[in-house]
């Protein structure tokens, strides 16, 4: 692999939708004739655990990389994080088609997140196949990264340039053949943080009774057990304060890592709101179900929510506060 070459990634889709698989191999077979670029493929990202030979070769990567896959560009990316491939969010330029009930789209608030450690200087590009059905929009786009990459390379100058041609990359990143990278995986349901959104407020630390989350050698919040996670449960989602924590499978745009718009992006339906629910409320009942469904009691909202519960003093208002205010407001 040519340290002078774009690396592109595509992560199959879960199951075996034949328009899903026909989609991949045509954007496949259109990079494999492009100059300066060198594509692979790799199951789901979502299902690969870290002793997969896909992740080894993921990890072994070096330089700027796109990576395809039928999933929010934003969960991702800090999926890879996770994983510790990392790089510096680059931002792409397909155009998902509009549709007229669409809301207008918000300006993007301040990211105020502890953010990611240890990044190196290089960027991670990701695309989301459910976007377009025509592989020649991807081809475009991914050509226009390489040509943006190849730019940036030049503009660093000949010294480092000189020093990134001569630096060989790890022998994971050019021996795995591509039956290896295909190896089968199993479906895995696990928490995603954005940690341009985390605040490390570890509200989900303690709300999670399933020993999911736990702290790094930085203190930093990090979803140490994954697969201890409840498959099918969000709830700790919907507790996220400032909306950081994604399920990317799940059937929520918001809560499966769609971009967050503006300080009122909420992860509930207005229909839940009006029939007198609220986001903890709903998130208590799926931590009780599950609690149940282990010979456990259900603790309901007593547990995991000090910051929250009444009998605490009255602190800064969220955004579903905000909105609840707003409802009453007008009287209905």
């Amino acid at each position: 692999m040519s340290r002078t070459k774009l690396t592109v990634v595509l992560s199959q889709a879960q199951g075996k939708n034949p328009a899903k698989r026909a989609l991949e191999e045509s954007i496949t077979a259109a990079l494999l004739l492009e100059n300066g670029i060198d594509v692979s493929i790799v199951p789901s990202l979502y299902d690969m655990d870290a002793n997969h030979t896909g992740r080894l070769y993921l990890e072994g990567v070096r330089g700027d990389m796109v990576v395809l896959s039928w999933m929010y560009p934003r969960a991702t990316f800090w999926m890879l994080d996770r994983a510790g491939i990392k790089g510096h969010y680059g931002e792409n330029q397909i155009a998902k088609p509009t549709d007229e009930d669409d809301e207008e789209t918000a300006e993007p608030e301040q990211s105020k997140g502890i953010g990611a450690v240890n990044v190196p200087d290089r960027k991670i590009y990701c695309l989301d196949l459910r976007d377009h059905s025509d592989h020649r929009v991807y081809l475009d786009e991914v050509k226009r990264i390489a040509a943006e990459c190849a730019a940036a390379r030049a503009s660093k100058g000949p010294l480092l340039q000189l020093g990134l041609m001569s630096a060989e990359p790890p022998a994971s990143a050019k021996t795995f053949r591509p039956e290896e990278l295909l190896a089968p995986t199993g479906r895995r349901w696990y928490p995603v943080i954005d940690y341009s959104r985390c605040t490390n407020c570890m509200e989900c630390l303690d709300f999670c009774l399933f020993g999911v989350y736990g702290v790094d050698s930085l203190d930093r919040i990090v979803v140490e057990n994954q697969d201890s996670c409840k498959k099918g449960c969000p709830a700790c989602s919907r507790v996220c304060p400032e909306h950081a924590i994604m399920f990317p499978e799940h059937k929520t745009p918001a809560i499966a890592g769609a971009p967050v718009a503006g300080p009122s992006g909420l992860k509930i339906d207005l229909t839940k709101l009006f029939g007198g629910g609220d986001a903890l409320a709903l998130a208590a009942a799926e931590r009780d179900t599950e609690l149940v469904k282990d010979g456990r009691a259900a603790v309901g909202l007593s547990v995991g929510i000090p910051k929250r519960q009444a009998s605490k003093p009255q602190g800064p208002k969220d955004d579903l506060d905000k909105l609840m205010d707003e409802l009453d407001a007008l009287e209905i």
